[in-house]
């Protein structure tokens, strides 16, 4: 297998899997791989989900991937909601949430987390466009903030909301509270009916 024809092939997807080299080359021989990753001419972002490490310069491509190689899921907690400026620091880690089970991944690119709802609960996303005529599943800032109510119950009293240093003009401003309160109707838990009532307690929501 020459790797220039490869690479012609494989790079317009970004990422692709091992199923998809033998679709387009069902006598692809795997040692191809192991010596194609050696050489640094391709990555691989976790078994069987490959890329080419000059996406690396590329923007928003570690989120692009985090889509890519664990489906069904969606960009959401802690990464969107530093996106959207409601949590003040940035973060390490690419945060996603599926209905898969919760797994981890670490490549060139990142560390991606990914944490587990009900599949009835994978909603709240939406497509972002980026670069070369790609989309991002991300959550809208209500769903991220939602998520990790759900996910994160130990946000149960007001110290522990004061410390999530929230933005306050953006809750205040931007932020539609009666859609995340709507959200809470398709999950009916008191607790989280009442982690809701202290977050706009705290924040004066």
């Amino acid at each position: 297998m020459n790797f220039i024809e490869f690479r012609e092939t494989f790079y317009p997807l970004a990422c692709f899997s091992i199923d998809q080299i033998y679709s387009a080359y069902p006598q692809f021989g795997r040692t191809n791989l192991t010596r194609w990753i050696r050489k640094g001419y391709i990555e691989r972002l976790r078994q069987g989900y490959y890329t080419f490490p000059d996406y690396k310069s590329k923007r928003d491509f570690s989120l692009y991937f985090a889509n890519r190689i664990y489906k069904p899921s969606y960009i959401s907690l802690h990464t969107a909601l530093s996106f959207y400026g409601i949590i003040p620091e940035g973060v390490s880690q690419i945060t996603s949430i599926t209905s898969l089970k919760t797994a981890s991944f670490k490549n060139l690119f990142g560390d991606y987390s990914y944490k587990n709802v009900k599949e009835d609960l994978m909603f709240g996303y939406e497509l972002k466009k980026m670069d070369e005529n790609r989309s991002l599943m991300f959550a809208t800032p209500e769903k991220a903030l939602w998520d990790l109510l759900y996910l994160y119950p130990f946000y149960n009293s007001e110290k522990e909301m004061e410390e999530l240093r929230l933005d306050e003009h953006y809750m205040r401003e931007d932020l539609n509270v009666e859609m995340l309160i709507s959200y809470n109707e398709r999950f009916r838990s008191k607790a989280l009916d009442r982690r809701t009532r202290l977050l706009q307690k705290v924040y004066d929501l």
